[in-house]
């Protein structure tokens, strides 16, 4: 029997176990309902398709987890997105001449799991989870969307060594922002993801390994080991300056149909006083001329723009040079919180520095209550010299969280 199948089989059994004992375990231990609701307008200006995009979606999030039982606790929650208005193209409607925004309608379990932490400084996660590993550049939730990303696995994470974080995760299956209905809506996976985070004076150094045999999409399945170092140093009263350098090496793995040896490299200085931040930083992703380094189980929307429009790296790879600036408001004009933030992308292929175009991003949120949080975001990318639709994106959220 294969590891995934076996895993499958463990993971299979354990959802029984916790939709058994979530039953009744309110009656056992105090627990807490969880509730998260999010309405979103998105709008979208695609050159070379005839209609623009407009939709309102409607995500609510609803579950109930509970408390200490022995060390162990017990989680589910389920999922809905609903259109409100669905003048776009969503993955599933297929409506042809409207650009996509990937929000299908969507009823399903988001997270059913069951924790132990009985061990001590040790966390122990069966079930379908959500995960989000480091800045989620390599495995994420896409919290962005409104069917976020979970997975069915097991996760071991423990800092019981002094200065050392460790975590393990098998994962079994991915299921996607995409929804039940897509037929890329889940992948089956046999993959283990291991970080070992490594505090020092000069910064936390974490090694990690992405080892993806992807069943049914072999052409996603790789083998990613790299290395990070990030930090800051702050003196009381003036500015704080942060660093952060990754390095990350990418093989054919499992079941890939061909052999590549890909490299990735990042890098971001940044400093921060009174409320103002900004950093300039480059990322590199390698092309072969046949494929790019490729993160399919990452939070893609947090990087090389939120456009979207590198969602795939390109098969030359891509070089993205950025520049951010932000400013946390002292005092805000609304709510109890409000930052705003703007960034700058220039993009060229990292082989053969061909023009991919540029982007402008730009972010203005706000925490109105402990409960209820605004935000307006935009995405203006120009192809430039490239083949790249020129396109414009606009959104504004209320959030509801408890």
């Amino acid at each position: 029997m294969s590891m995934s199948k076996i895993g499958r089989a463990a993971l299979s059994g354990a959802a029984g176990l916790i939709v058994g004992v979530c039953a009744v375990a309110p009656a056992h231990a105090e627990g807490q309902v969880l509730v998260n609701a999010r309405l979103r307008t998105e709008l979208v200006d695609q050159a070379g398709l005839t209609n623009d995009a407009t939709a309102i979606t409607l995500r609510t999030r609803l579950g109930y987890q509970t408390g200490d039982l022995s060390g162990f606790t017990f989680l589910i929650e389920g999922e809905h997105v609903l259109h409100l208005v669905d003048d776009f193209n969503d993955t599933i409607n297929g409506l042809p001449g409207y650009p996509v925004v990937a929000d299908p309608e969507a009823a399903e379990l988001n997270r059913l799991q069951l924790t132990f932490t009985g061990f001590e400084d040790t966390r122990l996660t069966l079930g379908r989870q959500r995960i989000i590993l480091g800045d989620a550049r390599y495995v994420g939730n896409v919290g962005f969307r409104q069917n976020e990303q979970t997975f069915d696995a097991f996760v071991a994470s423990t800092t019981a060594i002094e200065n050392l974080n460790l975590t393990y995760a098998y994962l079994d299956r991915a299921h996607r922002v995409f929804g039940d209905d897509h037929p890329a809506g889940e992948l089956d996976l046999d993959a283990h993801a291991i970080t070992a985070a490594a505090t020092a004076p000069l910064g936390t150094v974490t090694a990690f390994a992405i080892l993806a045999d992807v069943q049914d999409a072999a052409a996603l399945s790789s083998a990613t080991y790299g290395l990070n170092w990030s930090g800051s140093v702050a003196r009381e009263g003036q500015a704080t300056f942060g660093y952060k350098l990754e390095y990350a090496v990418q093989s054919d793995y499992g079941n890939a149909p061909a052999s590549f040896d890909l490299n990735m490299f990042r890098a971001e200085a940044s400093v921060s006083q009174n409320g103002l931040s900004g950093a300039i930083g480059i990322e590199s992703l390698e092309g072969n001329g046949v494929r790019g380094f490729s993160t399919p189980l990452a939070t893609l929307h947090g990087y090389q723009g939120w456009a979207d429009v590198f969602l795939t790296t390109p098969a030359n790879g891509i070089r993205d040079i950025y520049g951010r600036a932000g400013y946390a408001f002292p005092n805000p004009p609304l709510g109890s919180a409000m930052r705003a933030t703007v960034v700058y992308h220039d993009f060229e292929t990292e082989n053969g520095s061909l023009d991919l175009g540029s982007e402008f991003d730009a972010v203005l949120s706000s925490q109105l209550s402990e409960h209820v949080g605004l935000e307006f975001k935009a995405a203006f990318y120009d192809g430039g010299d490239s083949a790249i639709a020129d396109r414009t994106k606009l959104w504004f959220s209320i959030t509801y969280s408890r």
